[in-house]
């Protein structure tokens, strides 16, 4: 049986990484930090019940809430004139604001995104992806596929990567020359 010390020390230890799953899962620091905060609740109503390692479960819960919110189409909070001052959570590195993969995923539809999120930013395998989401393994291979797709063909990550491209063929071009003479 799991006490509330060991819950505590979870959430020290664990919120940070946590944290920065929320980010990548909903694109917006304060919806974020409410997304973990409402996972958190909901692991601690279950905490004396969890078996084993507390991690995935929690996990699981922030996916599947994160899911829940954009089906309901999340309503609660109404844009205003002046935007407030972004607050900064400690022990926390976010991506780095206006970076080009970063918008891009932001871009991408949700379901995608904690897709992208859950395989490559945290490293975890298909059937780890599959059990987070609720999904079959089938499903997160297509929705990655088209994930990365979009973010292939996005306007300037695809110039991005025809000039990165482009300046590597040069390169090459000029080594063939080299080695010729």
């Amino acid at each position: 049986m799991a006490s509330n010390v060991e819950f505590e020390d979870f959430v020290l230890a664990r919120s940070p990484a946590l944290l920065r799953s929320a980010y990548l899962l909903v694109g917006d620091r304060q919806l974020a930090e409410d997304l973990l905060q409402t996972s958190l609740t909901k692991a601690w109503f279950a905490w004396r019940r969890i078996q084993g390692d507390p991690e995935p479960y929690v996990r699981r819960i922030l996916v599947t809430t994160s899911v829940s919110w954009w089906r309901k189409r999340w309503t609660h909070e109404r844009p205003t004139a002046t935007i407030p001052e972004p607050g900064r959570s400690e022990g926390v590195e976010w991506p780095a604001d206006g970076g080009e993969v970063w918008v891009a995923l932001g871009r991408l539809p949700r379901r995608q995104r904690a897709v992208v999120v859950l395989r490559y930013v945290e490293d975890r395998s298909l059937v780890e992806t599959a059990e987070l989401m609720g999904c079959s393994v089938g499903t997160v291979k297509s929705q990655c596929h088209q994930a990365l797709a979009k973010l292939r063909a996005d306007g300037p990550l695809a110039a991005e990567a025809i000039g990165a491209s482009a300046e590597a063929h040069a390169e090459s071009a000029v080594e063939d020359g080299r080695s010729r003479s």
